[in-house]
């Protein structure tokens, strides 16, 4: 492993879509909402807060004090319903730069944050959180600088509209694009900007062709990708690896496997994304699993 200051890691707190759904069909990939986090040279920074920031929060109590730069993609509910349980948020001492564009309705990510902690739909306000809170609302298409990190972002294809993102450090990249709808017609070009030539790309496929194109329950305006338009991306944007995200909660443990071995025989480099998964970006690529035995490291 790189030092701290060398290294470019991607890991996973939360990868399903919609709503969490734990239980006994969902243990090998996880069923916590989206949150993945970056630790690019010094920086880290958190995309997301599903239910899986819970979880990473418990994680960072060990390391304190933190601090980390947090961008949303959007404020459905399954992309921010762990921020109030984020416990860092609550110490004093922490930091937290907090980024996302402005809502179509007008309603910064700051309002969106504080509204989901007012009563009646919880029992505290943001605004007993400690530790220091920044809000920076984004300008969809500006590219946020960190020092040596910088952050591009592009408008997604999602109603109520979404933030893809590309993180950039020492010759490498990686882009997180969830929450997305590809078009019928065309690849989408803010989505093929983003994974240019990334060594990797985690990319909304909630759904497979059969599901989104269904005659009796089409998934067609909700806003998710399909795992074969995830391939089609990957090649054309000729990343090094692709991700398969934001998984559907109907989709069971059983069901996600088979669905990693069509992706992976439609583009070899590729993994299914699973909660404690993490990817080293620097050279040699691997995936190493919660476990870090030497049985659970898959070369890609």
């Amino acid at each position: 492993m790189s030092s701290m200051q060398d290294q470019f890691t991607v890991h996973f707190w939360g990868v399903r879509g919609s709503i969490a759904c734990p239980g006994s069909e969902t243990v090998r990939y996880g069923g916590n909402t989206p949150c993945v986090e970056m630790r690019v040279g010094r920086k880290r920074l958190i995309f997301d807060g599903g239910t899986g920031l819970r979880v990473l929060g418990q994680h960072l109590l060990s390391q304190m004090p933190v601090e980390a730069y947090m961008f949303f993609t959007h404020s459905h509910w399954d992309h921010i319903q762990g921020f109030p349980f984020f416990v860092p948020a609550f110490v004093k001492g922490n930091k937290f730069r907090i980024y996302g564009a402005v809502a179509p309705n007008g309603a910064t990510i700051e309002q969106r944050l504080n509204d989901q902690m007012l009563h009646p739909n919880f029992p505290v306000p943001l605004q007993i959180m400690g530790a220091q809170l920044e809000f920076n609302d984004l300008e969809i298409g500006q590219t946020v600088s960190l020092d040596s990190v910088t952050v591009e972002t592009a408008l997604l294809n999602h109603p109520g509209e979404a933030v893809g993102y590309r993180v950039n450090w020492n010759g490498h990249a990686v882009a997180y694009i969830t929450d997305t709808e590809h078009y019928r017609d065309r690849l989408d070009p803010n989505v093929l900007n983003l994974a240019r030539n990334a060594d990797a790309i985690i990319y909304d496929a909630t759904y497979t062709d059969e599901e989104y194109h269904s005659p009796t329950t089409s998934k067609k305006g909700w806003g998710h990708s399909t795992w074969q338009e995830a391939v089609k991306v990957a090649k054309a944007a000729k990343v090094k690896q692709l991700v398969i995200f934001h998984h559907d909660p109907l989709h069971n443990d059983d069901f996600l496997d088979n669905v990693g071995k069509q992706v992976k025989a439609a583009f070899p480099n590729s993994v299914m994304a699973r909660e404690g998964m993490t990817l080293q970006i620097a050279s040699p690529l691997a995936v190493l699993m919660p476990d870090s035995s030497e049985d659970a490291k898959v070369s890609v």
